[in-house]
């Protein structure tokens, strides 16, 4: 079930992407991404977690999380450290929204040193949100870096 709950919001974001990318639509949506970064940076676990739906789906440098407790058990530390550590600039981003489903498109340059290496990355963040009765919660997180 999940998987295709996921496969039709990729599929409806395929079919949206062009005209999200044609101009950048301001969305609350973002909002709450900018929320979820905000946290990381200042290592506020809960802060984190509240923009998270709980079956959240988190694909990352190959591996994937399946859910926000395996998220805050596992990577969340990590994450934090390093947002914490780094200079995360936005170069591009797009937002859209089709009904209860939305998503933010995120071009970034990181740099900075994390754990005695220097960073000068490029990356990408797709985030899928979920509009519920406590606002906008984070379904689906895709994260790709390169180095400069």
């Amino acid at each position: 079930m999940r998987s295709s709950v996921l496969l039709l919001s990729l599929s409806l974001l395929m079919i949206a992407l062009p005209s999200v990318m044609a101009e950048e639509v301001p969305h609350v949506a973002t909002e709450t991404v900018k929320k979820f970064h905000e946290a990381l940076a200042a290592q506020e676990k809960e802060g984190v977690l509240a923009v998270l739906s709980t079956d959240v789906l988190i694909f990352e440098s190959g591996g994937a999380e399946f859910s926000r407790e395996e998220y805050a058990g596992h990577h969340l530390g990590a994450d934090m450290e390093f947002s914490a550590a780094i200079d995360r600039k936005i170069t591009d981003q797009q937002a859209g929204q089709d009904g209860q489903v939305a998503w933010v498109l995120t071009r970034t340059a990181t740099t900075g040193t994390f754990r005695e290496k220097e960073i000068d990355a490029r990356g990408v963040e797709t985030m899928l949100l979920r509009h519920t009765a406590e606002g906008w919660k984070i379904f689906h997180i895709h994260w790709s870096s390169r180095a400069k």
